[in-house]
């Protein structure tokens, strides 16, 4: 018990880290009569209006640390996050709408964002606050296209197993403010975008599908991508004739490189998943832990990657007891109908193979956590789960088959029943996923 307590205390550690009240104040502050946005300053007295928009599932939090840091200085703004996210707010409207399939409330509160942005004139400044889920929150629908075309579309894509930046280049070639035409409503007024990171590489373009930078994807790249996972025969008419005008060079593509509306857009990462490894890897060493490994490249099927890093630590002979520390995101195929997210999958795929042979006097005791740094996991309330050798004496007793819940992907149920799951609420930041595995 000692150990899942402590896995729980690493993952805390990592969540902590990277949320906004620890993230803000290092890139937006006043000092002796200047506004300081990332390198520049801004004599007080000079400022014209500032705006403040956002999206993303910690954009609630990051709206009110800049609440907090502007004061009355800030004109006007509004965010958008997902349902139960949401703050108290002074100033800043904060919104609440679906992810990640996007709705109706997604679909007003991205047209009233661009409606604020198109009050800005030269000289003032848009804040943009951007988060994971952005691309799911602010949400528009192509002419001839409608909410449920685009559902549909989201949710196929959700389920086919590709990863984040395949999505997200289908949904730039399907929206009017990702992939830089965010810049658009607002051509002429200064953006400084505050961008908490969701994406392995940190690519701006792809976290929150880019909608202050430029765009290296093409409708023909969207394209390739549907035919890649046969999606062009299960999609709406409508998405892939917007496609098709889009490869045909009817409908402009998104602007690249070089084009005139970035000169005044300013980007930075303040927030990502490498943070929040090193606050955990400090956490463990503070615990105790000798430190076995820390990656941020985890990637691939979430029912594969969970059984290859048991192994991995079960073959371990270093110094103990061992932490070892992973971040990024998996995949999932859906073909079940069960209840769960990539965590659970990942979680259950481990416990089929710490079960394996768990009397081998050699094998290595081993707590294998995995969850979101957002809170949620996949349509679910649980952040991720946890597993252990008391997982394995608990299910030996009520009998799960885990097997037949990891391929319904039906995970959710079984952690629920084994007493796996992890429930932290709404985090207020996104960084991907945590893995902690303990070594013993």
């Amino acid at each position: 018990m000692i150990a899942r307590q402590n896995a729980l205390q690493i993952f805390n550690a990592a969540v902590a880290a990277v949320h906004p009240a620890q993230l803000m104040t290092a890139h937006l502050f006043i000092k002796n009569n200047l506004l300081h946005i990332f390198d520049k300053q801004f004599l007080i007295n000079d400022l014209q209006k500032i705006y403040v928009i956002g999206a993303g599932k910690a954009s609630a939090a990051m709206a009110k640390s800049t609440e907090g840091i502007l004061g009355d200085l800030l004109t006007a703004g509004i965010v958008v996050t997902k349902y139960g996210h949401s703050l108290p707010l002074q100033k800043i409207i904060c919104k609440e709408a679906a992810h990640p399939v996007p709705d109706e409330n997604g679909v007003k509160a991205t047209a009233d964002i661009i409606s604020l942005l198109q009050q800005a004139v030269k000289n003032d400044i848009v804040i943009c606050l951007i988060s994971g889920g952005a691309s799911a929150l602010w949400i528009d629908i192509p002419q001839a296209a409608t909410l449920n075309d685009i559902q549909q579309t989201f949710e196929r894509l959700l389920k086919s197993g590709a990863d984040i930046y395949e999505m997200n280049t289908v949904r730039k070639h399907l929206s009017t403010i990702k992939g830089g035409q965010l810049l658009r409503h607002a051509p002429l007024a200064s953006f400084f975008s505050f961008i908490i990171s969701d994406v392995p590489s940190g690519d701006l373009s792809v976290i929150a599908s880019g909608p202050t930078v430029p765009d290296n994807t093409t409708f023909e790249n969207a394209c390739t991508i549907l035919k890649k996972y046969n999606l062009l025969s299960h999609l709406p008419d409508s998405i892939i004739a917007h496609i098709d005008n889009g490869v045909k060079g009817i409908i402009k593509d998104t602007p690249k490189g070089g084009d005139d509306i970035f000169k005044n857009s300013y980007n930075k990462i303040i927030g990502s998943n490498s943070i929040a490894l090193e606050a955990a890897k400090a956490k463990a060493i503070e615990l105790g832990y000798y430190i076995g490994a820390v990656s941020n490249n985890l990637k691939g099927d979430a029912s594969i990657v969970g059984r290859e890093l048991v192994k991995k630590c079960r073959q371990y002979s270093g110094s103990k007891p061992a932490c070892f520390l992973f971040g990024g995101e998996t995949t999932v195929i859906v073909t079940g109908n069960g209840k769960g997210g990539r965590n659970q999958q990942m979680a259950l795929s481990a416990y089929l193979e710490l079960s394996y042979n768990r009397e081998k006097p050699s094998a290595n005791k081993i707590t294998f956590l995995s969850a979101g740094t957002d809170g949620t996991d996949g349509p679910t309330d649980s952040a991720g789960a946890m597993v252990d050798s008391q997982t394995i004496l608990l299910n030996n007793e009520i009998k799960l088959d885990a097997n037949e819940h990891l391929h319904n992907h039906n995970t959710y149920h079984f952690f629920e029943q084994t007493g796996g799951l992890i429930k932290t609420g709404p985090t207020q930041t996104n960084v991907m996923d945590i893995v902690v595995i303990i070594v013993e």
